[in-house]
Formats: structure tokens, C-alpha cells, sequence
């Protein structure tokens, strides 16, 4: 038996994992509390998506488990020991506004909960594949000292720039404003690429830009496209913050993500980092994704804007994904911004009775 335990199950990047490995034949087992609930309210709750995931899968088991609680993660593993062959570690407070108001649990969850998981995994199935779902907030604001070119609807890279065709992993992660989320997810990177290299378990981080989808309980703080598109369904309020709008930023679908997850999984290595995103194939500013949820909706969206940017906040991101494709050549990107719109739409229709029609 190949069993899969995948943390923070009901959220996006979880439960597509949940569906991808469950169809596979695979037996998933689940670990998520819900404390999206807790950090972004009710309507962020991802209890719908545990119920569904429960509905879809007879074999689907759900354990309703904080990850920091290292006990509780513990007879979780020593329930399934050896036959746990991956671990995809999705949990985590994911906003760096948030994490301001309360630093204990944004570090706590993201670093002390990665801990419990690692040393889990080590004590009870050494040879499983360890997959950290990281950030490319660990570079900090890093991203906002290249030299950016204004367009009319965008912020650009100079195209000279090494980095014009994304940012890789050569970029520095020191000497700059992380935020205090984007430290958590520091310390989380640094212990599972630790791990690998030390133990010489099969670990790797995977530094998303914005991860999105159709399955994303998005929020004010978190989950940009998702929440925009829910602001455009039902015709509440939204406020882009700063850059004039044109803050730039790839989106990669939680099938593509999880889909490199899986390759990863078939030929494992240790201690490994990969930007990952939507790159050059997939990403848009925020002026262009207002103009594409109105585009599909046929509403015009509510919003206002402010001068003031989050703190820490990137002006313009792309992952250069090049290093995984080197790695990895049989994987590749599938759907663009305009196709992961569509399905944020259609889901978002179906989820808010309120919804606005064309």
C-alpha cells in the first residue's frame, strides 16, 4: 500500500494534491483544521472542500490535525509508518499581512509545524519523498531593486536583464525586507533543504509566485485572482494596493504545481529548491487581470485604489522555471491566466448564490 499524507488537505494546493494522488490509486490521508477559518474568517473557511474531497473519494481519509501539534502528528505516522512513500507539505499561514498581527502562530505554523513534520517523516518513514510548499517571498523585497521598466498596464524587467525570463534560484535571499511571513517560510526552506542534505532524506522546496485555481477559498488577504473574481461575481468592494495597479505576478494552476509535484515524486533528489510559477507563459498585472475578471463576468468591478503598498510587497514577479524543465523535461505548464480565470468563475458562480449574471 502507497500512502500519500498531504497537510493543509482542504486548501487549494491540498486538495488538488488529494484528487491527483487519490485517482491515481494511491491512499491519501488528509491533515487540515481549517485554521484558514481562523486566519481570514468564515467565508475563507475550506470545510466545503473536505466535505467534497470526502464526498469524491471513498478512501479519502481526513484527520483533523494542527500540525504543530507534534503528538498528534506523530500517531499519525506511526499509524501508517513505512507505507507513507510522499509527504506534500501544503499547510501553512500564507499571508505576510497577517502574520504582523500575530507572529507567534504565523512562525509557529510555518516553521515550528514544518519541524514536526520533518522529524516525523524521519523517525517513521525515512524514504518517503518530502515536498515543502515554500515562497518566493523568501527573497524577500530582493525583486524590487531590478531596474523595471513602466508600461501602460504593467510594470517590465529592462529586457537586458538576466532575469528578464523570470527570476531564478540565484537570487539572493539575504539583505532584504521578508516580511515576517516571508521569515517563517525562510526558516521552514532552510530546515527542509537541512534535512536533505543532512539526513540525506528526499526533500524539496517549491518557492511559488501565486498559486491559484478554481479550488482557492480566497480571501482580502490572501489569493488574489480568486478573490478578485469573487469581488466581480458578487459585487463587493476591492482595493488594489499601490504600483498604480501595475504590479506584475505569475499564476501557476494547482493541477500544473501539483503535476510537477508528481515528477518530482518518480525520480527524487535531496535538498533541492525550484522557483515555481507560472512564468512567462502565464501571468498578468493587476490593471490586466481587473480587465479579464469583467471580460468573463460581464460585470464591472467595484474597486478603488490606494497609494499605500503592503509592506514587503513584490512590484514584479516571474519564476524563470527553467531549472525544473532542466530537471524535469517530461512536465510543462497547461493552462494560462485566461484559462484559470474561466474556471474561478465558473466555480465562483456555483459557490455564491448572490452571484451577479452577465
Amino acid at each position: 500500500m502507497s500512502v500519500v499524507l498531504v497537510t493543509g488537505s482542504a486548501g487549494l494546493v491540498g486538495s488538488e494534491a488529494v484528487r491527483f494522488f487519490a485517482r491515481m490509486g494511491h491512499t491519501v490521508v488528509g491533515l487540515d483544521n481549517d485554521l484558514r477559518r481562523h486566519f481570514f474568517g468564515e467565508d475563507a473557511s475550506t470545510r466545503w472542500s473536505r466535505d467534497e474531497l470526502l464526498r469524491q473519494f471513498e478512501g479519502y481519509a481526513h484527520r483533523d490535525v494542527d500540525i504543530r501539534d507534534a503528538e498528534a502528528v506523530a500517531d499519525v505516522f506511526r499509524d501508517y509508518g513505512e507505507d507513507i512513500t510522499l509527504v506534500i507539505h501544503a499547510a501553512a499561514q500564507p499571508s505576510h499581512d497577517w502574520a504582523a498581527g500575530d507572529p507567534f502562530t504565523d512562525f509557529t505554523v510555518n516553521a515550528n509545524g514544518t519541524l514536526t513534520l520533518l522529524e516525523s517523516t524521519r523517525r517513521h518513514c525515512p524514504e518517503a519523498v518530502f515536498i515543502f510548499l515554500s515562497t518566493n517571498k523568501v527573497y524577500g523585497d530582493t525583486p524590487n531593486h531590478l531596474p523595471l521598466v513602466e508600461e501602460a498596464c504593467r510594470w517590465e524587467v529592462d529586457p537586458e536583464h538576466p532575469f528578464h525570463a523570470g527570476i531564478d534560484e540565484t537570487m539572493s535571499i539575504d539583505q532584504s525586507k521578508h516580511s515576517l511571513f516571508g521569515a517563517s517560510k525562510v526558516a521552514a526552506d532552510v530546515l527542509v533543504q537541512e534535512y536533505g542534505r543532512y539526513f540525506g532524506m528526499k526533500t524539496a522546496c517549491f518557492r511559488g509566485g501565486c498559486l491559484t485555481g478554481p479550488d482557492h477559498s480566497g480571501a482580502k488577504l490572501h489569493g488574489f485572482l480568486s478573490y478578485l473574481m469573487k469581488c466581480a461575481v458578487t459585487g463587493e468592494p476591492y482595493t488594489i494596493f499601490g504600483y498604480k495597479g501595475k504590479q506584475v505576478r505569475d499564476n501557476i494552476h494547482s493541477y500544473d504545481l501539483v503535476n510537477a509535484f508528481y515528477h518530482f515524486y518518480r525520480a527524487p533528489r535531496s535538498g533541492e529548491v525550484y522557483n515555481i510559477g507560472g512564468g512567462r507563459f502565464s501571468n498578468c498585472s493587476m490593471l490586466e487581470a481587473v480587465e479579464i475578471c469583467e471580460e468573463i463576468s460581464g460585470n464591472k468591478l467595484n474597486w478603488s485604489y490606494s497609494e499605500s503598498n503592503r509592506s514587503g510587497d513584490h512590484v514584479w514577479w516571474i519564476s524563470d522555471v527553467g531549472k525544473f524543465r532542466r530537471h524535469y523535461p517530461g512536465w510543462d505548464l497547461e493552462y494560462g491566466i485566461r484559462d484559470i480565470l474561466e474556471q474561478i468563475h465558473a466555480r465562483a458562480a456555483e459557490r455564491f448564490p448572490g452571484a451577479r449574471s452577465r
